[in-house]
């Protein structure tokens, strides 16, 4: 199965990511939210997920895109909320906070940033009691039995893991946005003859092409997204 996140609103980086996903026969693919935000095409993205990913779950850009408080958004947010169609918006509205499901008898949990917020952001550095928590059931996750040994996010936009004992952290990166190289990520996971497997895979997709559309519709912010698809690295 495939675990992908991110996408904001990119969807050339998408497409290419999703074609690579079909080549290699995966037919599961769950997505960890922001799926719109950031860049031209959201609700373009929106629709292609709901056609093709099993599960999305909430990211703290639907929260943030999605405020009863519209007034509060900037010029570029209102742009992409108004580029979101009606039943778009209300199918964000509507996504979950986190999944809980078995592979190779495995229990594993997907969600956006962290067990307890989708704002909480968590960083490779992460030990302790935050690692701790991670795996551990919250009233956002809901009671599941046994708690993860695996716990896959996105938010981060850069992919990474780590094994500590019996559990492991995996970041599968960000499709749309990455800030780790300039390509796209996505998770692989497997069964193998029991054995869990895991692996992070970078796709390569046409950023001047991607680039051009946002020219083309006029979209707000247009300076950072460049900087950012071109470089990975936050526009400040």
């Amino acid at each position: 199965m495939a675990v992908l996140s991110d996408t904001h609103g990119n969807l050339t980086a998408y497409e290419a990511v999703l074609a690579d996903v079909d080549t290699r026969g995966i037919r599961r693919i769950f997505h960890l939210g922001d799926v719109a935000g950031k860049g031209p095409r959201g609700s373009a993205c929106c629709d292609l997920t709901r056609a093709r990913c099993e599960t999305t779950v909430l990211g703290n850009w639907e929260v943030f895109l999605l405020s009863e408080d519209a007034t509060a958004l900037s010029t570029s947010s209102r742009w992409w909320r108004d580029e979101l169609s009606p039943g778009n918006r209300e199918w964000l509205s509507n996504l979950p906070f986190s999944v809980d499901f078995e592979l190779a008898n495995t229990p594993i949990r997907c969600y956006h940033a962290s067990a307890d917020d989708v704002f909480h952001r968590i960083w490779p550095s992460v030990q302790g009691r935050e690692w701790d928590e991670l795996f551990q059931n919250t009233p956002s996750t809901g009671d599941a039995a046994p708690e993860p040994q695996v716990v896959i996010y996105g938010d981060i936009h850069h992919a990474w893991s780590r094994t500590m004992g019996n559990r492991t952290l995996i970041n599968c990166g960000a499709v749309g946005n990455p800030m780790d190289k300039p390509t796209a990520s996505y998770l692989v996971l497997d069964d193998d003859a029991g054995q869990l497997r895991w692996e992070i895979i970078r796709v390569p997709y046409d950023i001047e092409a991607e680039l051009a559309v946002a020219r083309e519709l006029d979209m707000p912010g247009y300076r950072a997204w460049e900087h950012e698809l071109r470089t990975a690295e936050y526009a400040r």
